[in-house]
Formats: structure tokens, C-alpha cells, sequence
């Protein structure tokens, strides 16, 4: 029998004007509290190996370095005893879009806040870590049981906002536009947990669908459908049994194309829920997964109990240099990735978020592929090591049109960001980096992750895959098949990509859908063999997981870029430069009053 322990801690933040992470959009801000977020951890002991995971659910949007390493670093230096190693700490997102933003390090995840939030960023570090603190104390007797199941198409749950891209794959059976419900993955992983005396002490499942039931134009913090879910599902759990507190997580899995919105609304010219109003939306969403999580709960009651194996890998990536194994490379004789690149499909958004407006698209496009042409003419010219970058960015790039080169901290082709040809009122993200560019807080250091974890947990006959990313449906699907090819042979019959893990760098499609340069294949930022390198550096490292672990060899590639308090205050969060930014959206009577000079604190 497994020990497991469970714990939620809050990490509600509330800092007025901070932007919200996941639309990108400068109104996009905080101006109030809807429903408080949390941090859900659950540990599980083997007491025959003596071998131990943490897994955490963040509601904030995705998972930074950032807060792993402030996480792993309290854990060393108050909480030693514990013994907890990074391999051993798996931490995830359910991806809310309306949960403060600012707790990266990393600049481009600033832009839109904008800035660097310390706030923020040591709640949600401090929820987590004593949300692991408190599970591992609590951990007793108990059992994990798993079951599975689909939701109905008719239950208005999930719904694909990129048909195109999904049809483009050769597996897959077409769909139009109309029936794009069944062009995801309808099925639910539930895992629950009783005590030695059978009473419920929590759950936790794996089901696809974006946390963004509430739109860009929300200025209230709320955890979401998933959110909504969890809440739901804990209070009938507690109505069961006799724990004190159960702990029930809503946790993404193969969501990178998947939506809840299907209405279109003409007003607001984006899709949305079932209700005009966001909130009901979002509870009734919450309502169909919690239901649905349900069910499974009582059927998992009846199952056997998970094997006792606990095991655990991680090994960092960098990825912009991954030679694709030829399996991955769909014919390509040179698969590889390259430094990263965000493509004008990105900035254009999707159908339920908008981004950029579609004129300042059409220009983007047109700029973009002018300096494609005119940097593939200038290197004729360059010494053969200068040419040969720019001969491979557009070669790993493919079709993309390459508007910001992450790595080189560039804009169409610039580093003089605070001249950059399109006007910092276009969008509040370039007038974000033309003030930083000013500020000089915008130096040489890559603008997102390059180098990247990639983490392996087996618990039972189960692995979860962390995916420091968002994978499509069947992006997803792929690599969830090439790691349990190999992890068969350590008794595994389901592998989950666990997604929003570790870290963030954007999406990962297959090669086909990044074809269509649409939002996600514009935010796949490694190139077009994105997918294919994270199968072939996943395979490397589950093949690792079927020698002892004195044999295994998981060599990091490089460790990723680290950022010093100074480069961090130069563009750390300012409510009143907030405020000149937003043109009225803030107010002077919303603001914390100013400072008397010479006052005490």
C-alpha cells in the first residue's frame, strides 16, 4: 500500500493593474478577486523503495523555471529532511487566462503584465512549496485506483479551435468545422485516493480543454472551468467521506487546440461559452468535467488497486540544437530544431482570444517576409559561419513568418527594439518593448527558455510525461504513444502527457499542423520538427528508465539562462507607470496612496 498525503495552499495574489498571463492583451488586468486560486499538491510514498513524487496543480497559467527553482530552492533550505530532488518534484498548470501574470524571469512573459511582479511571483512559490510541505506530513496508508472514461460529444465541454490544422493530419479522421467535438480527445484519466479505511481523500485527473470559458475583456482573478471543477467536485467528496480536507485536481493534458468555447459572439467578434455571461460559462463547463470526474470516482472505487512502483527522471534540453531521430522526421534528411522564433500567426491569436488586429497582421506578414528576403540576399555576402544561421533559421522555421527571434532578442530582423517601424500604440506588447528596450533591461539573454526540462514519473503501471509546453491533440497522442512503446517493458500501460510542466516555452504541433502557420503553429517556436525532437529526447530519456539507476546517464545539455536581481528590477512591475500606460483604465482613486518622501514605512 502506497503512503500519500494531500494539500492545497492558497496563492491568490492580488496586485492591482498587473496584467493576466495567457491573452496578451494590455486591458487585460487586475482590477478584483472573482474566486481565490490554489496550489493542489498530492505525494505518493512507495515504503518498499522508499522512493517519493510530489505532484502540484498551479491555477495561474503556466509553470516557470522560475517558480521551479524558487520552489526547489525552499525546499533545500527550510525543509532539507525531506530529501526532495528536482526529478522528484513534478509541477503543473491548469492554464487559467485570468490569474496575474509576472512571475517570470524570462522577458517576453513580462511584456504584457507588464514586468516582473515579486509579489506574485513569492506567493505562488510559497503556496506551492507549502502545499508539498504539508502533503508529505499528511502522507498515510492508502490506495491509488484508476479509471477512464469519455465524455459525451453532446456534453458542450471541448470543442477544437483549429480544425484545419488537426485535418491536415494523415491519422486522423476529417471533420468539418461544425462537428470540431470530435476532433479532440474526449476521454478523462482519473487516479483516486482512499485511506487504509476506504474514505476519499482526493483525486486526480487528466482532461484537455483550455482554462478560457472567461474572456480577454475580464479584469477579475478566477481559477476558470477547471477551477470552478475542482471546487465542485471537493465539497460532494467531503459530503462522502470523513477526511478533513480532499483535495481534487483538474489537471491539462492534450489541450494545445482544444477549446470551450464554441458560440460565436458578434459583439465581442470571438467565440465563447454556452452563456453571454463568462462566469456562468465557466461554472457550467466546470460543472460537465466535475460531473464527469465523478462518475469516474465511483467506478475507479470498484477497481484494483495501482502496483507499487515509483519512479522518476528529468534531463535538460536544448532544444535549439536537437538532431530529430529519422523516425520523427517525416522524410527529412536534416530534421533538427533551431533558436527560437514566434511567428505572425502568434501574435494574430485564435478565434477565441484575438491578438493583433488583422490589418497590422497583413503588415506583419508583409514585413517579415521582406526581411526574409533581404537577410537570405545579405548572406551571399557574409563570411560562411554568419550565413550558414541565417540559411538554417529559415530552413528549421519552414513557412513560419518570423516576426520575433527570441534567442537573438530580436524584432523583424532588429535588436533596436525602441525604433522598431511599428508603433508602440499598435499593440501593447511592442509599446512594452520598446520601454523596456529604452530602459536597457532588454540585454542578451534569450527572451524565452531555450533549454528546457523534460521529466519522467512512473507511479504504478502509470508514467506521466512534464511537457514544459502546450501540445495539441494529436501532437500529444504522438508522443504518448512513442513513450509507451518503450515503457512497457517497466510494466506502464498508459503514458500522459502532462503538460504546462516545469517551465514554458510556447506550443508543440505535429509537422503538419505547423504547416498552416495558424496560432499554434505559429507559437511553436523551435521550428517545424518541434514534435519530432521532443520524441526523440523523451525516447532517450525513458529508454534511461529501463536500466538501474546507478547505470542511468541523463546528462544535461546546458542549463538554462539565469537573471540577476538588477536585470529584474529594471523592469519590475510600476502601478503608477501602470497606470500612465493604460490611458484610464486604472484611476487615480484605484491606487495605493503615494509615498510622502521621508515617511516611515
Amino acid at each position: 500500500m502506497y503512503h500519500i498525503g494531500v494539500a492545497k495552499s492558497d496563492i491568490t495574489a492580488f496586485k492591482l493593474g498587473v496584467g493576466m498571463l495567457g491573452y496578451g492583451m494590455y486591458f487585460n488586468i487586475v482590477k478584483g478577486v472573482e474566486t481565490d486560486l490554489f496550489a493542489r499538491a498530492v505525494v505518493i510514498k512507495d515504503p518498499t523503495s522508499g522512493r517519493k513524487v510530489a505532484m502540484v496543480n498551479a491555477e495561474i497559467c503556466f509553470i516557470t523555471m522560475a517558480i521551479k527553482r524558487g520552489v526547489m530552492k525552499r525546499l533545500e533550505r527550510k525543509h532539507p529532511e525531506l530529501g526532495y530532488t528536482e526529478d522528484m518534484v513534478l509541477i503543473t498548470a491548469q492554464h487559467t487566462h485570468s490569474a496575474p501574470g509576472g512571475f517570470s524571469h524570462f522577458g517576453l512573459y513580462n511584456m504584457a503584465v507588464p514586468g516582473f511582479v515579486p509579489e506574485v511571483y513569492q506567493k505562488i512559490v510559497d503556496g506551492i512549496t507549502d502545499a508539498i510541505v504539508e502533503a508529505d506530513a499528511k502522507a498515510v496508508p492508502a490506495t491509488v485506483r484508476v479509471t477512464r472514461g469519455e465524455i459525451d460529444p453532446t456534453k458542450e465541454v471541448a470543442f477544437n479551435r483549429s480544425v484545419p490544422a488537426y485535418n491536415a493530419n494523415p491519422e486522423v479522421k476529417k471533420v468539418g468545422e461544425k462537428e470540431s467535438e470530435f476532433a479532440v480527445d474526449r476521454s478523462m484519466l482519473l487516479l483516486r485516493f482512499d485511506d487504509a479505511q476506504g474514505n476519499p481523500i482526493g483525486s486526480w485527473n487528466f482532461f484537455g480543454t483550455h482554462t478560457t470559458s472567461i474572456s480577454n475583456d475580464n479584469t477579475l482573478i478566477c481559477s476558470d472551468n477547471k477551477g470552478y471543477a475542482a471546487q465542485f467536485m471537493e465539497k460532494a467528496l467531503r459530503k462522502e467521506g470523513s477526511a478533513e480536507e480532499v483535495v481534487s485536481v483538474f489537471a491539462q493534458r492534450k489541450a494545445g487546440d482544444v477549446t470551450p468555447n464554441y458560440v460565436w459572439d458578434r459583439r465581442k467578434g470571438w467565440t465563447r461559452g454556452k452563456f453571454k455571461d463568462d462566469f456562468e460559462s465557466a461554472r457550467y463547463n466546470g460543472g460537465l468535467q466535475s460531473d464527469h470526474a465523478l462518475e469516474l470516482f465511483a467506478l475507479a472505487g470498484k477497481g484494483k488497486e495501482l502496483p507499487l512502483q515509483i519512479d522518476h527522471a528529468i534531463a535538460w534540453v536544448d532544444f535549439r540544437k536537437v538532431i530529430v531521430d529519422p523516425e520523427f522526421a517525416w522524410g527529412d534528411k536534416d530534421a533538427r530544431t533551431g533558436p527560437a522564433c514566434h511567428g505572425m500567426g502568434f501574435f494574430g491569436g485564435t478565434k477565441e482570444g484575438p491578438g493583433t488586429p488583422k490589418a497590422i497582421v497583413a503588415l506583419g506578414k508583409t514585413l517579415a517576409r521582406g526581411v526574409k528576403a533581404y537577410e537570405l540576399s545579405a548572406a551571399k555576402r557574409m563570411p560562411p559561419e554568419e550565413a550558414e544561421k541565417i540559411y538554417l533559421k529559415y530552413r528549421v522555421q519552414g513557412p513560419k513568418d518570423i516576426i520575433l527571434e527570441a534567442n537573438d532578442c530580436k524584432v523583424l530582423g532588429t535588436r533596436d527594439l525602441k525604433n522598431l517601424i511599428l508603433p508602440g500604440w499598435v499593440d501593447g506588447t511592442i509599446a512594452s518593448f520598446k520601454h523596456y528596450h529604452r530602459n536597457g533591461s532588454i540585454g542578451d539573454k534569450p527572451l524565452i527558455p531555450q533549454v528546457l526540462p523534460l521529466h519522467l514519473v512512473i507511479v504504478g503501471d502509470l508514467a506521466f510525461a512534464g511537457v514544459p509546453a502546450e501540445m495539441t491533440t494529436i501532437a500529444g497522442q504522438r508522443l504518448e504513444q512513442t513513450l509507451l512503446e518503450i515503457l512497457r517493458d517497466r510494466g506502464v500501460k498508459e503514458v500522459v502527457a502532462s503538460t504546462y510542466a516545469n517551465a514554458y516555452c510556447g506550443y508543440v504541433t505535429t509537422y503538419q499542423e505547423y504547416q498552416l502557420q495558424l496560432y499554434e503553429g505559429g507559437h511553436t517556436v523551435f521550428g517545424q520538427h518541434t514534435l519530432g525532437a521532443v520524441q526523440t529526447k523523451f525516447r532517450q530519456l525513458a529508454l534511461e528508465l529501463l536500466k538501474p539507476a546507478a547505470e542511468r546517464n541523463t546528462m544535461d545539455d546546458d542549463q538554462p539562462a539565469k537573471f540577476s536581481k538588477e536585470e529584474l528590477s529594471l523592469r519590475t512591475f510600476n502601478v503608477r507607470v501602470r497606470k500612465r500606460q493604460l490611458k484610464g483604465l486604472l484611476k487615480e482613486e484605484d491606487l495605493p496612496p503615494k509615498r510622502v518622501k521621508g515617511a516611515k514605512a
